[in-house]
């Protein structure tokens, strides 16, 4: 069996991607952004892991998030309902796809992970959209996940799919975080809000996850008030718009406090 030179294919990737990334952003985009594509690429480059450190984790999906976030800033989509669920349900399933390619194929570690105390080796953002598709129904009780092979009908079951299929053993033991909200939360509305509060503190609130993602242009890191790090010194502040956004065609200014406080976590 030959042995496969991932040293090799890392400086490859390194020197493809970000000329490829160019061409892709501007094909993608109209003339008329082209001033934002500098601001764009970062977010893009560093959104499917490092072929420096051969591995991937929250940071990077976290920074494709911010990729879609910033196109909706300069109004490239909408932000509307309708336009923002296809975001998800399409453009971000076919990024987590390749994401998993990418994993399988160049053995990509986890990037941070928490081990068998975090919630996923490398993936987070999707628990939250599949967690959010089913919380105003009734029929699925939040246990089913417990009972696979699980049909993929929502991005929940879709990445504990894909937690069995890369790990071995009882689904309690290599997962005890999701085998704990399984059995012990009752709904799927608590779930999505509990998740919202977790990748708060977890992902956002690390700054080993988020040291790498490239802030500044259109978006920057927020600095706390005097209250908040008086009283929680350890907390960490937020992304949020840079000020002055860049925007396009008369484009408002969008809200962007949109955290939600999750009624399953203790008040730190």
């Amino acid at each position: 069996m030959s042995v496969v030179d991932y040293n090799g294919i890392a400086r490859l990737l390194m020197a493809f991607v970000p000329q490829k990334s160019d061409e892709l952003l501007n094909a993608l985009l109209p003339s008329e952004y082209s001033p934002v594509i500098p601001h764009l690429k970062p977010y893009l480059l560093t959104s499917f892991g490092s072929f420096l450190r051969m591995d991937y984790g929250t940071g990077h999906e976290t920074s494709f998030a911010l990729f879609l976030l910033c196109l909706v800033l300069i109004r490239f989509f909408k932000p509307k309902p309708d336009e923002e669920r296809e975001l998800v349900l399409r453009v971000f399933l076919r990024y987590l796809r390749l994401c998993w390619r990418l994993q399988d194929v160049y053995k990509l570690e986890p990037a941070g992970s928490h081990g068998v105390w975090g919630l996923d080796d490398f993936h987070f953002l999707g628990y939250i959209f599949g967690s959010g598709q089913l919380r105003d129904q009734k029929e699925i009780p939040v246990s089913a996940v417990l009972r696979p092979p699980l049909p993929p009908t929502n991005l929940y079951f879709m990445l504990i799919m894909r937690v069995h299929d890369v790990k071995n053993g009882p689904f309690h033991e290599h997962s005890s975080q999701l085998h704990s909200i399984a059995v012990g939360v009752p709904n799927w509305s608590k779930v999505n809000s509990g998740l919202f509060k977790m990748y708060e503190a977890e992902v956002l609130g690390k700054r080993v996850v988020v040291q790498h993602i490239p802030l500044g242009g259109l978006l920057e890191w927020s600095i706390p008030n005097t209250e908040t790090t008086s009283t929680n010194p350890k907390a960490s502040p937020l992304p949020a718009l840079a000020s002055p956004p860049v925007i396009l065609n008369g484009a408002s200014r969008m809200d962007t406090d949109t955290r939600t406080r999750a009624p399953w976590a203790n008040n730190r």
